[in-house]
Protein backbone atom coordinates (compact mmCIF):
# COMPACT_ATOMS: atom_id res chain seq x y z
CA UNK A 1 0.00 0.00 0.00
CA UNK A 2 1.06 3.21 -0.50
CA UNK A 3 0.36 6.81 0.61
CA UNK A 4 1.52 9.65 -0.83
CA UNK A 5 3.58 11.80 1.50
CA UNK A 6 3.82 15.79 1.12
CA UNK A 7 5.72 18.23 3.34
CA UNK A 8 5.37 21.83 3.50
CA UNK A 9 8.45 24.11 3.63
CA UNK A 10 9.40 26.29 6.85
CA UNK A 11 6.28 24.99 8.96
CA UNK A 12 7.60 24.19 12.57
CA UNK A 13 4.63 25.40 14.98
CA UNK A 14 2.41 21.79 16.38
CA UNK A 15 5.67 19.98 14.33
CA UNK A 16 6.25 17.14 17.03
CA UNK A 17 3.68 14.28 16.47
CA UNK A 18 2.77 12.05 18.65
CA UNK A 19 4.87 8.41 19.81
CA UNK A 20 4.58 5.06 18.34
CA UNK A 21 6.42 3.23 20.35
CA UNK A 22 5.13 0.06 20.79
CA UNK A 23 2.69 0.01 17.86
CA UNK A 24 3.11 -3.04 15.31
CA UNK A 25 1.48 -1.11 12.46
CA UNK A 26 3.25 1.79 10.47
CA UNK A 27 2.04 5.56 11.53
CA UNK A 28 0.52 5.65 7.65
CA UNK A 29 -1.75 2.67 8.42
CA UNK A 30 -2.68 4.39 12.18
CA UNK A 31 -3.27 7.82 10.99
CA UNK A 32 -5.41 6.75 7.79
CA UNK A 33 -8.03 4.65 10.14
CA UNK A 34 -8.48 7.94 12.39
CA UNK A 35 -8.62 9.94 8.98
CA UNK A 36 -11.56 8.01 8.16
CA UNK A 37 -13.12 7.46 11.26
CA UNK A 38 -13.41 11.10 11.98
CA UNK A 39 -13.84 12.05 8.79
CA UNK A 40 -16.94 9.95 7.55
CA UNK A 41 -19.74 9.05 9.17
CA UNK A 42 -17.94 5.08 9.45
CA UNK A 43 -17.63 2.86 12.30
CA UNK A 44 -15.44 1.28 13.31
CA UNK A 45 -16.37 -2.10 11.39
CA UNK A 46 -16.77 -0.44 8.57
CA UNK A 47 -12.91 1.18 8.94
CA UNK A 48 -11.75 -2.72 9.35
CA UNK A 49 -13.73 -3.36 5.76
CA UNK A 50 -12.44 -0.91 3.77
CA UNK A 51 -8.61 -1.50 5.21
CA UNK A 52 -9.22 -5.01 4.60
CA UNK A 53 -9.70 -4.08 0.95
CA UNK A 54 -6.56 -2.38 0.72
CA UNK A 55 -5.29 -5.06 2.01
CA UNK A 56 -4.29 -4.18 5.75
CA UNK A 57 -6.02 -7.10 8.46
CA UNK A 58 -6.69 -4.56 11.50
CA UNK A 59 -9.70 -5.29 14.28
CA UNK A 60 -12.22 -2.85 14.64
CA UNK A 61 -11.09 -2.98 18.37
CA UNK A 62 -7.38 -2.07 17.45
CA UNK A 63 -9.25 1.03 15.17
CA UNK A 64 -11.24 1.88 18.16
CA UNK A 65 -8.10 1.96 20.48
CA UNK A 66 -6.11 4.37 17.92
CA UNK A 67 -8.84 7.00 17.69
CA UNK A 68 -9.23 6.72 21.53
CA UNK A 69 -5.51 7.79 21.75
CA UNK A 70 -4.67 9.53 18.66
CA UNK A 71 -7.37 11.16 17.80
CA UNK A 72 -6.79 13.98 20.64
CA UNK A 73 -3.51 15.12 20.15
CA UNK A 74 -4.36 14.95 15.95
CA UNK A 75 -6.93 17.19 16.56
CA UNK A 76 -4.18 19.34 19.15
CA UNK A 77 -1.98 19.66 16.83
CA UNK A 78 -4.19 20.80 13.77
CA UNK A 79 -5.44 23.33 16.31
CA UNK A 80 -1.94 24.77 16.65
CA UNK A 81 -1.63 25.52 12.63
CA UNK A 82 -4.74 27.86 12.42
CA UNK A 83 -4.75 31.36 12.75
CA UNK A 84 -5.66 33.16 16.03
CA UNK A 85 -9.64 32.97 16.02
CA UNK A 86 -11.83 36.14 14.96
CA UNK A 87 -12.92 39.11 17.20
CA UNK A 88 -16.64 37.58 16.92
CA UNK A 89 -17.94 34.73 18.70
CA UNK A 90 -21.33 32.69 16.99
CA UNK A 91 -22.49 30.53 20.34
CA UNK A 92 -25.37 27.54 20.19
CA UNK A 93 -26.49 24.76 22.57
CA UNK A 94 -28.33 21.75 21.20
CA UNK A 95 -29.66 18.92 22.82
CA UNK A 96 -28.00 15.11 22.67
CA UNK A 97 -29.14 11.96 24.00
CA UNK A 98 -26.29 10.77 25.97
CA UNK A 99 -27.28 6.99 27.57
CA UNK A 100 -31.10 8.31 26.54
CA UNK A 101 -30.57 11.10 28.80
CA UNK A 102 -31.46 14.81 27.31
CA UNK A 103 -27.51 16.64 27.32
CA UNK A 104 -26.65 20.28 25.65
CA UNK A 105 -23.78 20.63 23.27
CA UNK A 106 -22.44 23.75 23.44
CA UNK A 107 -20.57 25.22 20.63
CA UNK A 108 -18.35 28.35 19.85
CA UNK A 109 -17.59 29.63 16.16
CA UNK A 110 -15.48 32.48 15.43
CA UNK A 111 -16.76 34.52 12.18
CA UNK A 112 -15.01 32.31 9.72
CA UNK A 113 -16.61 29.05 10.60
CA UNK A 114 -13.79 28.03 12.73
CA UNK A 115 -14.89 25.73 15.78
CA UNK A 116 -13.57 27.64 18.64
CA UNK A 117 -14.39 24.97 21.56
CA UNK A 118 -17.32 22.40 22.48
CA UNK A 119 -18.73 21.19 25.92
CA UNK A 120 -21.06 18.73 27.07
CA UNK A 121 -23.10 20.07 29.61
CA UNK A 122 -26.33 18.76 31.86
CA UNK A 123 -28.07 22.29 32.08
CA UNK A 124 -28.39 25.27 30.00
CA UNK A 125 -28.89 27.70 32.49
CA UNK A 126 -26.57 30.66 33.76
CA UNK A 127 -24.04 28.52 35.40
CA UNK A 128 -23.44 26.30 32.19
CA UNK A 129 -23.35 29.58 29.98
CA UNK A 130 -20.99 31.74 32.44
CA UNK A 131 -18.65 28.42 32.55
CA UNK A 132 -18.74 27.88 29.07
CA UNK A 133 -17.68 31.44 28.74
CA UNK A 134 -14.64 30.98 31.08
CA UNK A 135 -13.39 27.96 29.37
CA UNK A 136 -13.53 29.49 26.25
CA UNK A 137 -12.07 32.57 27.62
CA UNK A 138 -9.33 30.02 28.98
CA UNK A 139 -8.97 27.78 25.74
CA UNK A 140 -8.78 30.80 22.94
CA UNK A 141 -6.50 32.65 25.54
CA UNK A 142 -8.14 35.43 24.19
CA UNK A 143 -11.48 38.29 24.62
CA UNK A 144 -13.93 38.76 21.60
CA UNK A 145 -15.15 42.06 20.20
CA UNK A 146 -18.95 40.63 19.71
CA UNK A 147 -20.54 37.74 21.18
CA UNK A 148 -23.45 36.56 18.70
CA UNK A 149 -25.92 34.17 20.48
CA UNK A 150 -29.99 33.03 20.17
CA UNK A 151 -32.41 34.40 23.08
CA UNK A 152 -31.70 32.22 25.71
CA UNK A 153 -31.38 34.42 28.48
CA UNK A 154 -28.69 32.30 30.68
CA UNK A 155 -26.08 34.09 27.78
CA UNK A 156 -27.28 37.44 29.03
CA UNK A 157 -27.02 36.99 32.54
CA UNK A 158 -22.89 35.01 32.31
CA UNK A 159 -22.33 37.42 29.75
CA UNK A 160 -22.77 40.68 32.13
CA UNK A 161 -21.04 38.68 34.73
CA UNK A 162 -17.90 36.90 33.14
CA UNK A 163 -17.69 39.28 29.85
CA UNK A 164 -19.59 43.01 30.81
CA UNK A 165 -17.31 45.03 28.36
CA UNK A 166 -17.67 42.63 25.01
CA UNK A 167 -20.88 43.48 23.12
CA UNK A 168 -23.54 41.07 23.22
CA UNK A 169 -25.53 40.69 20.10
CA UNK A 170 -29.08 38.18 20.28
CA UNK A 171 -30.84 36.86 17.30
CA UNK A 172 -32.70 34.59 16.14
CA UNK A 173 -32.08 32.76 12.87
CA UNK A 174 -28.13 34.74 12.39
CA UNK A 175 -25.99 32.27 14.58
CA UNK A 176 -23.17 30.49 12.28
CA UNK A 177 -23.06 27.85 14.95
CA UNK A 178 -26.47 26.80 14.42
CA UNK A 179 -24.77 25.24 10.87
CA UNK A 180 -22.24 23.78 12.34
CA UNK A 181 -23.88 21.34 14.54
CA UNK A 182 -25.39 19.40 11.22
CA UNK A 183 -22.11 17.44 10.89
CA UNK A 184 -22.45 16.40 14.80
CA UNK A 185 -26.09 15.42 14.17
CA UNK A 186 -24.80 13.00 11.35
CA UNK A 187 -22.37 11.55 13.01
CA UNK A 188 -24.90 11.27 16.49
CA UNK A 189 -27.20 9.09 14.41
CA UNK A 190 -24.38 7.12 12.65
CA UNK A 191 -22.76 6.08 16.62
CA UNK A 192 -27.01 5.54 17.38
CA UNK A 193 -26.18 8.22 20.24
CA UNK A 194 -23.35 8.46 22.62
CA UNK A 195 -23.06 6.32 25.51
CA UNK A 196 -21.54 8.49 27.98
CA UNK A 197 -20.95 11.95 28.52
CA UNK A 198 -17.28 11.46 28.50
CA UNK A 199 -17.43 9.84 25.89
CA UNK A 200 -19.00 12.35 23.42
CA UNK A 201 -16.86 15.07 24.93
CA UNK A 202 -13.90 13.27 23.83
CA UNK A 203 -15.42 12.06 20.61
CA UNK A 204 -16.66 15.75 20.09
CA UNK A 205 -13.68 17.39 20.84
CA UNK A 206 -11.71 15.40 18.21
CA UNK A 207 -14.07 15.58 15.47
CA UNK A 208 -14.82 18.99 15.44
CA UNK A 209 -10.99 19.30 15.18
CA UNK A 210 -10.38 16.50 12.52
CA UNK A 211 -13.98 17.17 10.30
CA UNK A 212 -13.48 21.03 9.94
CA UNK A 213 -9.63 20.43 8.64
CA UNK A 214 -10.49 18.51 5.71
CA UNK A 215 -14.08 20.65 5.34
CA UNK A 216 -13.10 24.00 3.49
CA UNK A 217 -15.70 26.35 1.94
CA UNK A 218 -16.09 24.22 -1.05
CA UNK A 219 -18.77 26.22 -2.80
CA UNK A 220 -16.62 29.15 -2.57
CA UNK A 221 -13.76 27.35 -4.40
CA UNK A 222 -13.34 26.80 -8.12
CA UNK A 223 -12.32 22.79 -8.30
CA UNK A 224 -8.56 23.26 -9.28
CA UNK A 225 -8.05 26.08 -6.23
CA UNK A 226 -10.14 23.24 -4.27
CA UNK A 227 -7.71 20.71 -4.99
CA UNK A 228 -4.66 22.50 -4.13
CA UNK A 229 -6.17 23.62 -0.69
CA UNK A 230 -6.89 19.48 0.05
CA UNK A 231 -3.46 18.97 -1.18
CA UNK A 232 -2.08 21.15 1.76
CA UNK A 233 -4.34 20.32 4.18
CA UNK A 234 -3.00 16.47 3.46
CA UNK A 235 0.51 17.64 4.09
CA UNK A 236 -0.47 19.30 7.10
CA UNK A 237 -1.84 16.32 8.17
CA UNK A 238 0.93 14.05 7.48
CA UNK A 239 3.01 16.39 9.14
CA UNK A 240 0.94 16.77 12.52
CA UNK A 241 0.67 12.50 12.45
CA UNK A 242 4.81 11.76 11.73
CA UNK A 243 3.95 10.30 8.56
CA UNK A 244 5.62 12.84 6.53
CA UNK A 245 9.19 12.51 8.25
CA UNK A 246 9.07 8.77 7.28
CA UNK A 247 10.78 7.77 3.79
CA UNK A 248 7.97 7.53 0.85
CA UNK A 249 7.49 3.64 -0.16
CA UNK A 250 8.88 2.82 -3.77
Amino acid sequence: MIFGLITLEGSSVGSTSPSYRGHRYPVEVISHCVWLYFRFPLSFREVEELMLQRGVIVSYETVRRWCAKFGQAYANGLRCRRPRPGDKWHLDEVFVRVNGELKYLWRAVDQDGNVLDILVQNRRDKAAARRFFRRLMKETRSVPRVVVTDKLRSYGAAHREVMPSVEHRSHKGLNRAENSHQSTRQRERAMKGFRSTGGAQRFLSAFSGISLHFRPHRHLMTASDHRAEMTIRFAIWDQITGAASRPTTA
